[in-house]
Order: C-alpha cells, then sequence, then structure tokens
C-alpha cells in the first residue's frame, strides 16, 4: 500500500482505487460477489478498510449490497445505460468539438489505446480488447484538460465495462468499434474537429443501441 502514501490517497482509497481498475480490466464482472475474507487478502488490508472501500464504490455506483448476500458488483439497467450515455456525449462531444489542436501526448495516448486493442484483437483476448477502447475514449475526455472530468469520467468507464461483461459473445461485441476508434483519432489529428464529433455522435448512438439490445438479451435469458 505504498502506492497510497505516495498519492496522498488513504488505504481505503486505494483499495477502492484498485477494485475500480480490476473492474475496468474486466477482472470483476456484472454479479460477482466480494466476499470480504476474499479481498483481505487478495488487496493486503484489513476488515474495515475493505469495507470503506466497499461503502466508496457503492457511491460511485460501482457496487450493490443485497440483505442475506452482501456486496456485489452492481448489475447495471436500461435506465443506467441511457444515463451512462448522456453523460458520455456530453463529455466527449464537448471535448472533441472544443477545437483544440491535437497535442503530440495526446494523440500518443489515443494511439497506443488503439494499439493495444489491436494486439488485444489478434488475441482474441475481448476483454482486454474492451478496456483499451474505453481508455481510448478516456483520452478524449483529456482532451477537456479538468482532472475533474478525468475522474469523474473513470468511474463512467468502470460501469460501462460491467455493460461489456454481460456480453454473451464479446467477439461481434466489441470487434467492430476498433476501425471506428481509428477513424475518430484520424480526424482529430487531421484538425477536422466537426468531422470527429460527427464520428463520435454516431459511434455512440450506435454503442447505447447495442448495449441496450445487449442488455434485453440478457434479461430474456
Amino acid at each position: 500500500m505504498s502506492i497510497a502514501k505516495e498519492n496522498g490517497l488513504s488505504l481505503a482509497d486505494q483499495v477502492a482505487h484498485e477494485l475500480r481498475d480490476d473492474i475496468i480490466g474486466g477482472k470483476l464482472l456484472s454479479g460477482m460477489p466480494l466476499v470480504e475474507s476474499d479481498l483481505v487478502r487478495g488487496y493486503n488490508a484489513s476488515r474495515n478498510t475493505v469495507r470503506e472501500a466497499l461503502h466508496l464504490l457503492g457511491r460511485e455506483g460501482l457496487t450493490t449490497y443485497i440483505r442475506h448476500k452482501g456486496v456485489i458488483v452492481r448489475r447495471l439497467t436500461v435506465a443506467d445505460v441511457r444515463d451512462l450515455f448522456m453523460v458520455r456525449r456530453t463529455l466527449e462531444s464537448r471535448a472533441i468539438l472544443a477545437g483544440k489542436p491535437l497535442a503530440n501526448q495526446q494523440s500518443s495516448g489515443m494511439a497506443d489505446a488503439i494499439e493495444a486493442a489491436e494486439l488485444a484483437c489478434e488475441r482474441e483476448d475481448w476483454r482486454a480488447f474492451g478496456t483499451h477502447s474505453l481508455r481510448f475514449h478516456q483520452h478524449v475526455v483529456g482532451l477537456l484538460h479538468s482532472p475533474s472530468f478525468d475522474a469523474f469520467f473513470t468511474n463512467i468507464v468502470a460501469q460501462m465495462r460491467l455493460v461489456f461483461s454481460a456480453a454473451p459473445d464479446e467477439a461481434r461485441y466489441q470487434a467492430s468499434w476498433l476501425e471506428r476508434d481509428r477513424h475518430i483519432h484520424h480526424l482529430l489529428l487531421e484538425g477536422h474537429c466537426q468531422q470527429a464529433g460527427e464520428a463520435m455522435d454516431s459511434y455512440l448512438n450506435d454503442s447505447e443501441r447495442q448495449a441496450l439490445e445487449l442488455l434485453a438479451s440478457a434479461a430474456r435469458h
């Protein structure tokens, strides 16, 4: 837990950070039980620290307490998904339409996320693919140069990852997005912000429709 001290985080904040990263990384899936004793061992923390971390994640909408069952990774509803995409349109579209030139560091971050997604695609590691695709969109929000928005969007990304984890066929669900991420990055590199914004709007509309279809299919089964 030395990282907690280096970053000025409490131990509970650090455990929450690690749990959140494991959700984004696809290690903790929607509906998975979060057993205190397992977390104490897995994250090398006390029970009180783990409980506080789970409370923090509950406030962020990433975990849910079920009476007589304990804490689980949250299952998202149709209303949750619609709300997530409303947030994504607000932040990602605004970031693109702000029209600021793409700095080398920002472009490199996007390119690295796309390259990592390509490698994951080649390995057919669709869990990793979804994570890297979401990292690309974090870099898009990063164009706003707002640490507060960056922190807030990390939570949105974690919730989106829970949507992906409900897909019975992640290959079919994920594979089509790589080329569209690459296209948006290319438009940003060329300074075509209006076109990039339109491409992002189309991307998010299609992504929302697919996510809602996924939830409807999961509910039927």
